[in-house]
């Protein structure tokens, strides 16, 4: 049964495995070194998870507070062997009732269109397209996700 908890400096190995997984598909491979930097960051044991599943990180992804409303996902990706196994949707889940915990009113994120319409299927609505805003082939598609009143 897959395990989530918390990220530590441990995990970045595998997390950058899990993007070279996901790469040119779901990130260009230009963005590897932003994401390593990322890992770095002291926060992370805070802000990232991670889900295990015999032994392996088969998926992560974060949450980052833009201000006292507004959440944003970080950074989130399953292993791409894994892809459709409910992997993503339970790390989205956690990240989301962790953003309701903090008292977010809403949670936006950047994806691709390659995933726009799983993450439509969490309620979140797009609300901006660039193309190629996350290289070639990669459109960045901005979405948000309205949270009930606590």
């Amino acid at each position: 049964m897959p395990t989530l908890r918390a990220y530590t400096p441990t995990d970045a190995p595998a997390c950058l495995a899990l993007f070279d997984t996901n790469v040119p598909r779901y990130f260009g491979p230009h963005e590897r070194h932003d994401f390593a930097n990322y890992l770095l960051h002291p926060d992370r044991a805070h802000d990232y998870l991670v889900i295990e599943h015999n032994g392996h990180v088969v998926a992560c992804g974060g949450l980052a507070l833009d201000n006292e409303h507004t959440a944003a996902f970080c950074w989130g990706m399953v292993d791409n062997a894994q892809h459709r196994q409910g992997l993503g949707k339970q790390l989205s889940h956690a990240r989301l009732a962790h953003a309701k915990a903090l008292g977010a009113q809403r949670v936006t994120l950047s994806t691709s269109q390659h995933t726009q319409d799983f993450y439509a299927g969490l309620g979140f609505a797009v609300t901006h397209i660039t193309p190629d805003g996350h290289g070639p082939g990669l459109d960045a598609v901005e979405m948000v996700l309205e949270l009930a009143p606590r």
